[in-house]
């Protein structure tokens, strides 16, 4: 009994065990940080360049076409790539248009508006992030929409 006993109070190997429990959490953790990161990342490229599209779609001298190729070339410049046509077709989006905006409650001005809608993929926690959100479906990729409207001077 006593050997029982003394062999049952020994540590041996409880690093290991500690390890296992303990290793797996937080390579999450760090995958995660990474992964959010990037996501975050994108997000800041795609909404500037939506925002420089805007501001080159008022300038008077400038077309839609050129607002378009403006937030291609900034996409691309922040390291995403213009256009993703992968086994699903996605693509990268982005429209120009002018419409009419309320600036005083009586009057209208008109305004630049530009689209970009970009399809993020996580490479590791994208089964994770679809558990998160909302009416995703499995294997699609998340889409970030950013709108910008610059009213023309």
């Amino acid at each position: 009994m006593r050997r029982w006993y003394s062999r049952a109070r020994r540590e041996d190997g409880a690093a290991l065990v500690e390890t296992a429990f303990v290793l797996p959490i937080m390579l999450l953790i760090c995958v995660g940080i990474f992964e959010f990161g990037r996501a975050y990342q994108t997000w800041q490229v795609v909404t500037n360049a939506a925002r420089e599209g805007a501001r080159v779609a008022i300038l008077p001298e400038y077309t839609d076409d050129s607002a378009i190729a403006r937030v291609k070339t900034y996409l691309k410049n922040g390291g995403l790539p213009a256009t993703i046509v992968d086994s699903e077709d996605t693509q990268v989006l982005i429209t120009a248009t002018t419409i009419p905006v309320n600036v005083d409650g009586s009057v209208t001005a008109s305004a630049a508006q530009v689209v970009v809608e970009y399809p993020f993929e996580f490479m590791v926690l994208q089964g994770v992030a679809q558990l998160v959100v909302n009416g995703s479906t499995a294997g699609d990729p998340f889409t970030m929409k950013m709108t910008t409207i610059m009213r023309n001077e």
